[in-house]
C-alpha cells in the first residue's frame, strides 16, 4: 500500500523533481540521525523505496556526493559519509565565521514579527524536548541556525548554511558524546533574547559559546592506534 502513493508522485513530475525529492529525503533522515554514518545506500533498495528507476537513484546519490554528505567508492556503491576530525574542526569554524557576522547584522534590523517567529520555533524546540522526540528535536534545533539566516533575506547565505548543518549532524552521529539538547534549547533562547535587545554583541558571543560547547561536546581526540597505549590503562 506504501509504495502506491510514490509510484503516483513519480509519474506526475519531472525526473528532476523525483532525483530532488530523494536527495531532500535521505538529508532529512541524516539530519534526524535516522542514517548513521557508513550506512551502505543500495541503488535497488532506494529505486524500490522511492518506486523510481536506479537511474534518478543514482543522479540523487552524485548530488549528495557533491555535498559531501555521501560518499561513492568504486565496486562498491555508495554509503553516507564518515567526516574525519579535520573536517569536523573545519566545519565548525566555518560555521561560526558565518553565524557571528550573521548575527551582528540581524541584531540591528530584526522585526518584532521576526522575534514573534522565533519565540513561536523556541516552543516548538521545547516541546519536542519535553515529549523526548529525538528526530523532531534534532530537526528543530538544526532549523534554528537556518530560520536565522532567512530571516536576513539572503537564500544563498541560508543554503550554505543549512548544507553545514546537514554535515554537522553527520559529525553529531559519528563524535558526539553527552551534549545536552536542552542545553542547546536554552543557548537559543539567550540568542533570542539578545536579538530583542538589539545587542550584536551580546548576541555574537552568545552564539560562539553556544558552537564551542557544542563542538566541545564532541570527542574530537584522533583516537589511540598504538596497542599498547590503548590497553596499558586496563591491563590487570
Amino acid at each position: 500500500m506504501s509504495a502506491k502513493p510514490a509510484a503516483t508522485r513519480s509519474a506526475t513530475t519531472s525526473p528532476a523533481t523525483t532525483t530532488q525529492r530523494i536527495a531532500e529525503s535521505i538529508t532529512q533522515a541524516i539530519v534526524e540521525r535516522r542514517l548513521m554514518p557508513g550506512t551502505k545506500l543500495a541503488e535497488q533498495q532506494l529505486a524500490d523505496i522511492y518506486a523510481c528507476s536506479r537511474t534518478l537513484v543514482r543522479q540523487a546519490l552524485n548530488q549528495l556526493s557533491r555535498d559531501r554528505l555521501v560518499t561513492l567508492e568504486p565496486a562498491r556503491g555508495a554509503f553516507v559519509a564518515q567526516p574525519s576530525v579535520d573536517e569536523a574542526r573545519q566545519v565548525f569554524e566555518v560555521r561560526k565565521m558565518l553565524e557571528s557576522a550573521m548575527l551582528g547584522e540581524l541584531a540591528l534590523r530584526i522585526t518584532p514579527a521576526q522575534l514573534r517567529q522565533l519565540r513561536s520555533h523556541l516552543k516548538q524546540e521545547r516541546e519536542a524536548i519535553k515529549r523526548t522526540d529525538v528526530p523532531g528535536r534534532t530537526r528543530l534545533l538544526a532549523d534554528f541556525h537556518v530560520l536565522l539566516a532567512k530571516q536576513l533575506g539572503n537564500e544563498v547565505l541560508a543554503q550554505l548554511l543549512g548544507d553545514l548543518l546537514s554535515r554537522s549532524s553527520l559529525i553529531a552521529l559519528m563524535y558526539q558524546s553527552s551534549h545536552s539538547a536542552t542545553e542547546s534549547q536554552s543557548e537559543h533562547e539567550a540568542i533570542v533574547d539578545a536579538l530583542e535587545a538589539g545587542n550584536p554583541v551580546a548576541a555574537q558571543q552568545l552564539l560562539d559559546g553556544h558552537l564551542g560547547n557544542v563542538e566541545a561536546n564532541l570527542r574530537l581526540n584522533p583516537r589511540i592506534n598504538d596497542l599498547k597505549a590503548a590497553l596499558q590503562s586496563h591491563a590487570p
